[in-house]
Order: structure tokens, then sequence, then C-alpha cells
């Protein structure tokens, strides 16, 4: 009796203990995919063609801030559903106005997990590392998307998961 009461307080110790302690482990960190470029072709050229859409706005618009090119990769209708930035190409352009510019280089530098076409859409899921709130001197990464709805070789829609600034 006394052994099973034993091992009976010893098993609700370690349990206690990995309820306490569970919060302080960590998640998985989201990485990015290790040829990043090879995920936004595909052996489907109309496919191809649509991820392709969806890198050039990732890596010219919205990596460099080149903002000027919007109208080769989006839609004058542009009709945006993230809640801070207005639709239409005019208002999509006006809210990254202050983005700062890059040069363009050959190769996206951005953390991309992975990139799905289907139907007449493109997502792109990417790795945000965010300040822990509990913890700023800490950070933990977590996934981003971006969605996009191609319509005659442009952008013509776009979903994203933010919230109001």
């Amino acid at each position: 009796m006394m052994v099973r009461m034993k091992i009976s307080a010893v098993v609700t110790a370690l349990f206690s203990l990995m309820l306490v302690a569970s919060p302080l482990m960590g998640q998985e960190p989201v990485t990015a995919a290790a040829d990043v470029e090879a995920l936004f072709h595909s052996k489907d050229p109309r496919l191809d063609a649509m991820k392709q859409v969806a890198y050039h706005i990732e890596r010219d618009l919205l990596e460099t801030g080149h903002w000027e090119l919007a109208d080769r990769y989006l839609t004058e209708r542009y009709i945006q559903h993230n809640p801070n930035a207005a639709s239409g190409l005019a208002g999509v352009v006006k809210y990254f106005a202050n983005a700062p510019r890059k040069p363009i280089p050959a190769k996206t530098g951005l953390k991309i997990v992975s990139v799905t076409a289907e139907g007449d859409l493109v997502t792109v899921a990417s790795v945000r590392e965010y300040k822990d709130p509990k913890d700023p001197a800490k950070s933990y990464t977590s996934t981003w998307f971006d969605m996009w709805r191609i319509k005659d070789g442009k952008a013509d829609e776009h979903w994203d998961c933010a919230m109001r600034n």
C-alpha cells in the first residue's frame, strides 16, 4: 500500500509539473521552405502563371516597396479584404505609400512556407515573427497568409489575416 501511495504521489507530482511547466515549453518554430523560388512554379502553365503573379506581388511590391509597378500585377478594381487598406488599385497603393523601397533582388528574401494554387486562387503562407507580449526580449514565429484571386493575369481580390490597426 505504501509503495502504491509513493508511486501515486510521484505520478501526481510529475503531472502537476508538466501542467505548470507546459506554458514554458515553446511551440515548434515556423520555418521557410528550403527552395522558396520553386514554390512559385507549377508544371501546369496556368497555375504557374498565377503563382508568378503572386511571386511578383510578394517580391516586387511587398518585399521591396516598388508600388509604382502595382498596375502590372493588380487590377484596377482590386477588391481588398484587409480591414486596413481600401479596395482599388489606388487604395492599396496609397496604403503602402510610405513603404521603404529597396532594389528588387534576383530572388526573394521572404521566408515562404508554402504556395498553393487551385482554380483561380493562389495562397502564400509565410513566416511571421512577433514579440512575445509576456517578455518583449523574446520573439516567436507564426504563419501569415495572403490569398489572391487571379483574373486575366492580375490579382483581382485579396485576403489575409490582418486585424484592424
